[in-house]
């Protein structure tokens, strides 16, 4: 199993460089590192395994993805903290520049299909859905996961195999949801727009009543809509995206109170309580963890 490969031109390729790696049987996670000199304009592949990919730093502003050979070159979806890339895809990504630290996670298909139970779909909507992935459980594993490679414990390999085939039946129940979606119900584009705009503009928590009336819905409407369109509840999303703001403050240095008040916490505390929650770790843990991938060369 290899990590996903990269088509571009020699003198825009990204270096990269593995932090740390653990393998067993069907399941790959590495820590890697990425320095990206020039916008992004990649195309990858990973030929007849899954591949997850969860970003650790924030992710270099206006990342997009999109199918260039299902899809055509110019249909780009915002690229979430979490993305999946199923086998046999190839996905186009564009974005800034900047470092980035990232797990990726590559399982056999086969692996994934025998836990599952047979092969998974790969539509046109499952497709769209995999490349933000919102699952609170997919997650949480994949943190464990980071965890695990990070600092190898007691029989480490076996774990990892383990939290690899709850990752593979994870995503498989991923997939059934976005299957049993609705074919209506789902918010149109422009309140999905609207949201990410306001979620942008302003770091403080908008309540569901405010963000109902920005989509002239009910809340009833709103949450139910988005769970359709976007496979995951409308309070997660709302906290990832804070958090991902949050990750990026981090980075240019601001302090943690500073970034409490900003984002509307009555505290510094219950901020980093809920960063813990949402990231794994402490902001200042965060902050000292990935403050070398903006001070060291890669591949040092």
């Amino acid at each position: 199993m290899t990590l996903m490969e990269m088509s571009m031109p020699e003198a825009h390729r990204s270096k990269m460089s593995i932090d740390a790696q653990l393998e067993t049987r069907g399941v790959t996670a590495q820590i890697v590192r990425f320095d990206i000199p020039d916008p992004t304009d990649t195309v990858h592949a990973v030929g007849r395994d899954y591949h997850v990919n969860m970003c650790l730093t924030p992710r270099p502003l206006q990342s997009r993805g999109g199918y260039r050979k299902r899809w055509g070159p110019h249909r780009l979806e915002r690229l979430g903290d979490i993305f999946v890339l199923p086998p046999g895809e190839e996905l186009h990504i564009k974005g800034g520049t900047g470092r980035q630290a990232s797990l990726t996670c590559t399982i056999d298909s086969g692996l994934v299909h025998d836990l599952v139970g047979h092969r998974l779909t790969w539509d046109d909507p499952h497709l769209a859905a995999a490349l933000d992935i919102g699952s609170a459980q997919i997650r949480a594993l994949l943190f464990r996961i980071t965890a695990e490679v990070r600092h190898p414990g007691l029989a480490a390999q076996r774990m990892l195999g383990f939290l690899g085939s709850e990752l593979a039946i994870e995503l498989g129940r991923h997939c059934l949801e976005v299957t049993e979606r609705p074919v209506t119900g789902g918010l149109s584009g422009w309140r999905l727009r609207l949201i990410d705009e306001r979620l942008a503009d302003d770091l403080a928590a908008p309540s569901l009543e405010d963000l109902a009336k920005l989509c002239v819905l009910s809340v009833r409407q709103l949450t139910r809509g988005f769970r359709v369109s976007r496979a995951c509840s409308i309070g997660d999303y709302i906290e990832q995206r804070r958090m991902e703001a949050a990750k990026r403050l981090l980075m240019e240095g601001e302090s943690v109170k500073t970034i409490a008040f900003t984002m509307g916490f009555s505290s510094p505390s219950s901020f980093t309580f809920a960063f813990r929650r949402a990231v794994g770790a402490s902001p200042s843990t965060f902050r000292q963890r990935q403050g070398r991938v903006l001070t060291e060369p890669v591949g040092s």
